[in-house]
């Protein structure tokens, strides 16, 4: 039974969940970083919300299959190591999108109000109805900046305010705009058009300090901005220069590139509305987080489905089960190539023709990538795979062929190495059973066993006779025998399987026979 710890607190019914799935699970919160170390261990799984950090040294002390942020920000998970060490992270997206969103409008509202101002000054006894003289919403331009789940939800919101909506975002389809009814822009000219600027991007290198000096000054004079995103998008010392020389209204804002913000350069101005990370502290807001979850982790460690992971595709249950034998397959494939290869690897190419090049091929290449990997380097699999192939320079290409193969579904990985090019070859039996039909252009028809010993050749007569002499008088049973060749009397390969692993001294014997090119074990 998976074992699960749930390290911050959140809903109860996330452990149920995990419990009426079949995952043990264990609900401690409040560990110190050493403490949580030393009992990491254990468990095959880890729930987070914000406050507990999963760093690579946690990480490492784990034997951790799946990391999961109650919530969006996987700012307090070390990414990057949990996907070198092969562990699934994932968070849920969705689950506070309308929350956050509902949390931008009320800050959009309070910004153009004054009103968390006019609430403190009404509360000290004063009556200064003159001074907080705002502005309507209706016909003004909302500039989104990131029009994702959130900021989507913030446009349909807004134009029911009767505002004219913006957006700018690079992944934003034409449909999709006209669909949301919103202009897509560049973000120069929705710095020049805006009225309020809102953020709804992650925070990356290349949105980090998308509001600064430079774009500020852009901006339509007395702008007012929200951001409800991250913290880091905006340069702070740089928004608050500018809202001292009136280039920027005032701002409201629910994040802080340091949190918790005890101490900002933005704060004590009259200008700023701002709030501790509320974006997503509501109770139905933290009830779908904490369910949804529980309810990916569960799917993962039980299934093998993955839904909003960070660093791996999404996998239903049902695309799990039916893309297994493909799977095994594509690792099948991909560890044959690895075993065989001598010199260093420079680029892999996997082809998918017929039936399996309408399914969701991408997991099929992460896990012929790792079956790759896996005789070169230690503790490959399917999540860190690419990362271990770019970090090596090896070129990665997935190509779909709508071309008849000749087979019902056939996979083709190529291998470039110092040496050239090999190619190698598999498709299903029966739609379940993995089979290699072509080894360099040659075809051959094998079933991949534990043991098998692999022969490239000269095609001349008496090879086979004294191969099977050499095993036999040293005792190696043969389960099965393959040949392909190229032509009579040119290049020629055999693939055998046989019962147990074959001792070093008789494939020394093997390679010594006449016309053997190459005799190379390979175990699956």
């Amino acid at each position: 039974m998976p074992k699960v710890l749930i390290a911050d607190k959140m809903s109860e019914q996330a452990a149920e969940v995990f419990r009426a799935r079949g995952v043990e699970v264990d609900v401690v919160t409040g560990l110190k970083p050493e403490e949580l170390k030393q009992r990491i261990g254990g468990y095959d799984g880890i729930a987070v919300r914000s406050a507990s950090k999963v760093t690579a040294e946690i990480i490492a002390a784990s034997s951790l299959k799946v990391i999961g942020r109650a919530g969006i920000g996987v700012d307090n998970i070390d990414v990057e190591a949990a996907t070198q060490r092969g562990i699934v992270v994932m968070n849920t997206p969705g689950g506070n999108s309308v929350t956050t969103a509902e949390h931008t409008l009320a800050l959009l509202m309070s910004l153009a109000r004054q009103i968390p101002a006019a609430d403190r000054s009404t509360q000290a006894g004063k009556w200064e109805k003159s001074r907080f003289m705002g502005v309507e919403l209706t016909g003004k331009v909302l500039g989104i900046i990131g029009c994702g789940n959130i900021g989507a939800i913030v446009a349909e919101r807004a134009i029911g305010l009767r505002m004219r909506v913006i957006a700018y975002d690079p992944f934003l389809s034409p449909d999709r705009a006209q669909d949301l009814a919103v202009d897509k822009v560049s973000l120069d000219d929705l710095l020049a058009r805006a009225d309020f600027i809102t953020l709804h991007v992650p925070l990356t290198d290349q949105t980090r300090g998308i509001l600064n000096a430079e774009s500020l000054a852009k901006t339509k004079r007395g702008v007012r901005v929200i951001n409800c995103a991250r913290g880091g998008l905006v340069v702070e010392q740089d928004l608050k220069a500018a809202i001292e020389s009136g280039q920027v209204a005032g701002a409201a804002l629910d994040v802080f590139t340091e949190e918790p913000a005890r101490d900002n350069p933005l704060f004590g101005m009259d200008q700023i509305v701002a709030t501790p990370h509320l974006g997503a502290a509501t109770t139905e807001a933290q009830e779908k987080v904490a369910l949804g979850i529980a309810e990916q982790m569960s799917d993962y460690l039980l299934t093998g489905a993955v839904r909003n992971a960070l660093n791996m595709p999404s996998l239903t249950a049902e695309e799990s089960a039916r893309l297994g034998p493909y799977m095994k397959l594509a690792n099948q494939l991909g560890s044959f190539a690895g075993q065989l290869t001598r010199s260093g690897l420079k680029g892999v190419c996997i082809e998918y023709e017929g039936q399996v090049a309408a399914l969701n091929c991408r997991p099929l290449t992460q896990m012929a990538l790792a079956g790759l990997l896996a005789p070169i380097l230690d503790s490959v699999n399917m999540v860190n795979a690419p990362v271990l192939a770019r970090e090596r320079n090896i070129d990665v290409t997935e190509m779909k062929h709508e071309r008849d193969c000749g087979y019902q579904t056939l996979i083709r990985l190529t291998v470039t190495t110092e040496r050239g090019p090999r190619s190698v070859a598999g498709t299903l039996f029966g739609g379940t059973k993995p089979r290699i039909v072509e080894i360099k252009d040659i075809a051959v028809e094998a079933e991949l066993g534990p043991h098998m010993l692999y022969i490239s050749n000269a095609d001349q007569p008496g090879l086979i006779g004294d191969l099977g002499r050499t095993l036999g008088d040293a005792g190696v049973n043969i389960a099965t025998f393959h040949l392909g060749r190229t032509a009579p009397g040119s290049d020629a390969i055999a693939l055998l399987e046989i019962d147990e692993a074959l001792p070093l001294e008789v494939l020394e014997r093997v390679r010594g026979l006449a016309h053997i090119k190459q005799a190379t074990l390979l175990n699956f």
